[in-house]
């Protein structure tokens, strides 16, 4: 029996208005939304204050990789990515920088051998998470060695399996670019593949792509070079006909045909922005083409060389399509419009009539979730016995068993036992027939998925709906973190993620011991360092949260917050009166970064200071929390009008802290622990980098002499990197050496205080002269962004954006 809005509400202790929004919101049910936990519906509430989370990831990583004139220049990231490969080479073999392994020795070049799951390494330590996954764009399968998959990564390159998903392994961490948002294989000779870098559907995406990079035996990996333009920076799809001589793709500028076997010209055969393009399986004279943004399809009947609009709409946004495996002439478009509508055509996509898409309550079906089919859109019709058989995924799972015009809930996204949210690409088992094998394969925000027999899977009367699925995630590191921090004591460490919340490692259980201790997107973090139970992380826009259980429970009740934010039953969230709150965290976008920095004072484990457009500080982060109290806030430097991007404190005085702005302003103060601090502007006369228009990312102080500091930008551009020696008076330029790209993290080692390590956008750097200059490490450890370095006594922590941590021992260095 369906449950009316009036009786969730009441049964919810929320308002009906609050129902729809959350019905909206999550693309669901009454009946789904019944089942959650009371931490369960207070978390959907929470995410009900940011509705669009990808739109405003993905508008945080530009607005970090933005250069002085506002833009992000194009391939700026392979640029950046191959400069730091001429400085290789200028290594010898074998080096050492800083107790980092340096030089071409072991390094993973272009042709070279692949690594084991890239960690057979001497020095570096992959912590994981092996359990946990990450955004997951594509999925390809071997047609006679269904045990072999390949899948891509939005920040973690390419991942190939041997033994169905059991175990993973990159296939190179050292791509020119590891943001990928495709993959296809050649119909006629399956160990050639091709993957599209950059990330079409996240128009505003920071990780922009490079090309085309191509394989002929599945091991090699290689750029096709006519595709490293601008027209390429965002491929979303890559279709291959039958017999693999003709290639189309879609990107953000548009279609772009190639039938020359070397795949250098290419020609555009649409000028419209695309985000899907499929081939018919059974005749690849004809073809089909979705939009990314416009609301259109189109379709060819000459290989790709023309196309023609098709009929039907109006339509809006991104439209995903599928041929019916049954017959190809039936295609269904799963168009973005406001909440997802279901379109088929039987002409082989000239015309298109809708479906009524209706849930089981009887009216339209959410299932693409109040507008959010432009990130998680995607439409499967992969039954060779039935054509009716479709399915459709956003931030759940549904199925159609009568052409789009029902639809049914087959995953719970809020339950771990079944699928995680945000469907990106689904998958048919090679050998699937629709009567003895019925397997699918799932690509999504947490990884890959199975359904063994979709006729079973999700076929509760009532949610969760958790039969039948299968992770995949073994091993599988493409979790990409913001934020890391540990307790050298418990040897514990904690990590804010993109859209996998706050996780903890437990060194006792490796790689596979992550579990997530608070969700949603994860941000900085902290650890007490005289109790090894405290723990600090942080939501979205400067929401903090605390854990004193040792991050051992998942607790996401009001009184974890300390911001100010609490849940009071009956009305839902709301915010403390100030001073127990930060104000900023409440104005959320406008008031903080959507990853805000915060930092606990390294001389006072009860201070913590918290960075939006003001500096905030609390002298009693552990204070007990009520519906009306707890740790007191104070804004201790007024606003400038630019937000705070980072925030150091000097070890052994609290008083010496530096502030650095997106607006590229550093401040710095010497009296920081009095109620109004006074605070100096840095690099306002002299030569200096100072004054750029582009967002100071990091700011680290020399751990014995408080006058040392080194501070680093974001932006393609050179001057990246500066220290002084002396307070903020004069400044030394240390990214001559460096590739343009941006440095979010800059680590001293706590003993050999001239080994300075930094975390940039295209891997680790390290010096052994307090940065004057620089070789590239070994395995870097990866190509892929450094977004934050922490040291566990004399152990350097990698936090990576894309490959989950990494650690290496340094306490043996000179």
């Amino acid at each position: 029996m369906t449950i009316s809005d009036e009786e969730l509400a009441e049964a919810k202790h929320i308002s009906v208005e609050q129902v729809q929004l959350l019905r909206e919101a999550r693309g669901t049910t009454n009946a789904t939304l019944e089942t959650l936990s009371d931490a369960a519906v207070r978390k959907a509430l929470r995410r009900l204050d940011q509705p669009d989370m990808p739109t405003a990831r993905g508008l945080f990583r530009v607005e970090q990789e933005r250069g002085d004139d506002g833009t992000v220049k194009p391939h700026a990231l392979a640029q950046a990515f191959r400069q730091a490969e001429t400085l290789l080479t200028r290594v010898s073999t074998g080096a050492v920088t800083a107790g980092v392994p340096t030089g071409p020795n072991g390094h993973r070049t272009r042709g070279g051998p692949a690594p084991t799951a890239g960690m057979q390494l001497a020095t570096w330590e992959w912590l994981g998470p092996g359990n946990i996954g990450g955004r997951t764009r594509g999925l390809v399968i071997h047609p006679q060695q269904p045990l072999k998959m390949w899948a891509v990564s939005a920040g973690g390159g390419v991942w190939h399996t041997k033994n169905g998903g059991a175990d993973w392994q990159p296939v190179d961490d050292f791509l020119e670019n590891l943001a990928c948002g495709c993959i296809a294989m050649d119909p006629s000779a399956p160990a050639t593949m091709y993957v599209g870098t950059g990330e079409a559907f996240q128009n505003v995406d920071a990780i922009r792509g490079n090309g085309i990079f191509v394989t002929t035996d599945a091991v090699d990996w290689k750029p096709i070079l006519a595709t490293q333009t601008p027209d390429f920076q965002f491929v979303s799809r890559i279709a291959v006909s039958q017999s693999g001589k003709v290639l189309l793709a879609a990107t953000s500028t548009g279609l772009f045909r190639c039938a020359d076997p070397a795949r250098a010209t290419w020609t555009q055969v649409l000028d419209v922005p695309l985000g899907d393009v499929r081939f018919d399986p059974s005749d690849s004279k004809k073809a089909v083409a979705g939009a990314l943004q416009d609301g259109a399809a189109w379709f060819s009947r000459d290989g790709g060389m023309s196309w023609q609009l098709a009929s039907g709409g109006p339509w809006m946004g991104r439209v995903e399509l599928a041929h019916a495996a049954k017959d190809p002439d039936i295609v269904y478009a799963s168009v973005q419009m406001t909440t997802g509508q279901i379109w088929r055509s039987q002409d082989g996509g000239a015309t298109y009539r809708r479906r009524r898409t209706l849930s089981p309550d009887g009216v339209v079906a959410d299932y693409l979730a109040n507008d959010q089919g432009w990130y998680d859109n995607t439409i499967w019709a992969g039954d060779p016995t039935d054509s009716d058989l479709v399915l459709v995924g956003g931030i759940n799972l549904w199925r159609s068993t009568d052409g789009g015009d029902h639809l049914a809930e087959i995953s719970t996204w809020s339950e771990p036992r079944s699928v995680h949210a945000d469907q990106h690409a689904i998958v048919s088992h090679p050998s699937y027939d629709g009567v003895t094998n019925r397997t699918v394969f799932f690509a999504n925000d947490g990884g890959v998925f199975k359904a063994a027999d979709l006729a079973v899977v999700g076929s509760e009367p009532r949610p969760p709906f958790i039969t039948g699925w299968t992770e995949l995630v073994n091993n599988y590191g493409v979790t990409q973190f913001y934020g890391g921090a540990g307790h050298t004591g418990s040897g514990k460490i904690i990590g804010g993620a993109q859209d996998n919340g706050s996780l903890v490692f437990d060194p006792a259980l490796g790689p596979e011991g992550w579990r997530q201790f608070f969700g949603g997107d994860g941000g900085w973090c902290a650890a007490d360092p005289t109790n090894p139970k405290v723990f600090y992380g942080e939501y979205t826009n400067l929401q903090l949260h605390r854990n004193t259980d040792g991050a051992s429970s998942n607790d996401e009740f009001g009184d974890t917050f300390i911001s100010g934010n609490v849940f009071v039953p009956g009305q839902g969230w709301t915010w403390k009166p100030v001073p127990f709150r930060i104000t900023d965290a409440m104005n959320g976008s406008s008031g903080a970064l959507f990853i805000a920095p915060f930092v606990l004072d390294p001389n006072n484990e009860n201070r913590i200071l918290a960075g939006g457009l003001s500096l905030w500080r609390t002298n009693n982060a552990k204070e007990p929390t009520t519906f009306t109290r707890g740790p007191r806030w104070d804004a201790i430097k007024p606003s400038t009008g630019s937000k705070i991007s980072a925030i150091a404190v000097a070890p052994g005085d609290p008083d010496h802290v530096w502030v650095g702005h997106m607006n590229g302003m550093v401040f710095r103060t010497t009296n920081g622990t009095d109620t109004t601090p006074a605070w100096e502007r840095l690099g306002i006369t002299g030569p200096s980098p100072l004054t750029p228009r582009r967002g100071c990312l990091c700011i680290t102080l020399h751990p014995t002499d408080r006058d040392t500091a080194y501070v680093a930008f974001g932006g393609y551009e050179r001057g990246n990197l500066w220290t002084t020696t002396d307070g903020g008076a004069r400044w030394t330029d240390l990214a001559t050496a460096l590739p343009p790209a941006p440095i979010r993290a800059v680590a001293i080692h706590p003993r050999q205080t001239k080994f300075v390590y930094a975390g940039t956008e295209v891997g680790l750097f390290a010096s052994e002269n307090a940065g004057a200059s620089w070789s590239p490490t070994n395995e870097g450890p990866t190509n892929c962004s450094v977004d934050d370095l922490f040291w566990m006594d004399e152990t350097l922590v990698c936090v990576t954006h894309g490959r989950g941590m990494f650690r290496i021992d340094l306490s043996t260095v000179p």
